[in-house]
């Protein structure tokens, strides 16, 4: 069982009222459990919201809104699932300031990527939960 990132299943639960299904990851679903997450939602955000970026280790919207509790709540939320259900392993949207892993945004809103880790995926790092992204399918 693995935690999986709502959006690459399908669930319309992203910033902009969308998903982002990953169709390797959906075809996976067949295969073994995967427990779909949504941080952003889990934290309190309603869908559709705001983008929002990493900036100076805060997580701001695009329209200045600083959304940080929210998101470390969602973190925190994730990580009780994960140890609940005893889960070792995580598939996570790459480049969101939730799920991205070594990628993220850099804070600036110009589809500019930089090193870096959202806060769910640091988070379950932090505690030995493995995380991979849709790019490593």
């Amino acid at each position: 069982m693995k935690l999986c990132s709502a959006c690459l299943l399908g669930i319309t639960c992203r910033y902009d009222g969308k998903s982002k299904p990953c169709l390797k990851i959906q075809k996976m679903a067949f295969e073994e459990k995967l427990v779909p997450v949504c941080p952003e939602q889990l934290g309190g955000l309603c869908t559709p919201r705001d983008p929002a970026e990493i900036v100076n280790n805060q997580v701001m919207t695009v329209n200045g809104f600083n959304v940080t509790e929210q998101f470390l709540k969602g973190a925190k939320m994730v990580l009780e699932i994960a140890k609940l259900l005893n889960i070792k392993e995580a598939i996570l949207k790459q480049k969101s300031p939730s799920c991205g892993c070594n990628k993220i945004y850099d804070g600036t809103f110009s589809n500019t990527i930089k090193k870096g880790y959202g806060y769910t995926a640091k988070l379950l790092l932090d505690n030995g939960i493995k995380v991979l992204t849709e790019e490593d399918f």
